[in-house]
């Protein structure tokens, strides 16, 4: 099986960063905040190519979609994941109701660059 080398990440982005994730209030997303736990792992998935801009979307092991990455991380993750990169994250922090949504998550994220 031939395996791919991820690129190098960009200039001065780091390797492993904590982020909140944002649109969990739409599309009854906010249901899974009750089932996750610090330390479960999340799928981190970019958006199709074809957009223009293909965002980065965290989604349930299952792959329900629970929400976004803020777009200033979105707009340097996801073309490097889309050349290949790759990327592990966890659940770090969740808050319930009393948080604003777009900080109700807070995940650790790590990419695996060369």
């Amino acid at each position: 099986m031939l395996q791919r080398t991820p690129p190098p990440l960009p200039a001065e982005r780091p390797a492993c960063f904590r982020v909140t994730v944002h649109g969990t209030v739409f599309c009854e997303r906010a249901r899974h905040l009750a089932t996750i736990r610090p330390g479960d792992p999340l799928l981190v998935i970019p958006g199709p190519p074809i957009d223009d801009s293909p965002g980065v979307w965290v989604h349930m092991p299952e792959g329900d979609v629970i929400g976004h990455l803020p777009p200033e991380i979105e707009e340097w993750l996801a073309p490097w994941m889309l050349r290949g990169g790759l990327v592990l994250a966890h659940v770090v922090k969740v808050h319930g109701d009393d948080v604003p949504s777009w900080r109700r998550l807070l995940i650790e994220v790590q990419c695996q660059a060369r």
